[in-house]
């Protein structure tokens, strides 16, 4: 659907490819958090640990973005086309 000049699905999905490549960097995140740990690099390890922590938060944004984009699409109104 096409909003005001924005077509709404592929917004939708350009924001649910980007929670996907956040995903990954998250599981690429948390693989290094358990390496630093078992390594004992606490240091390392705390740092990753808090990445994972806003790269969860990152993730719930998007999700809250992909749900409103949505919202805002049903209650826009329809666009008009005119030939000039």
């Amino acid at each position: 659907m096409c909003t005001d000049g924005v077509n709404a699905l592929q917004l939708s999905g350009t924001v649910e490819q980007i929670d996907e490549a956040v995903a990954l960097c998250r599981r690429w995140t948390h693989r290094a958090y358990h390496s630093a740990a078992d390594a004992q690099f606490a240091k390392t390890a705390a740092s990753l640990e808090a990445a994972q922590g806003l790269l969860d938060q990152v993730r719930a944004l998007l999700d809250e973005a992909g749900e409103l984009v949505e919202k805002e699409a049903q209650a826009a109104d329809a666009v008009t086309i005119k030939a000039v």
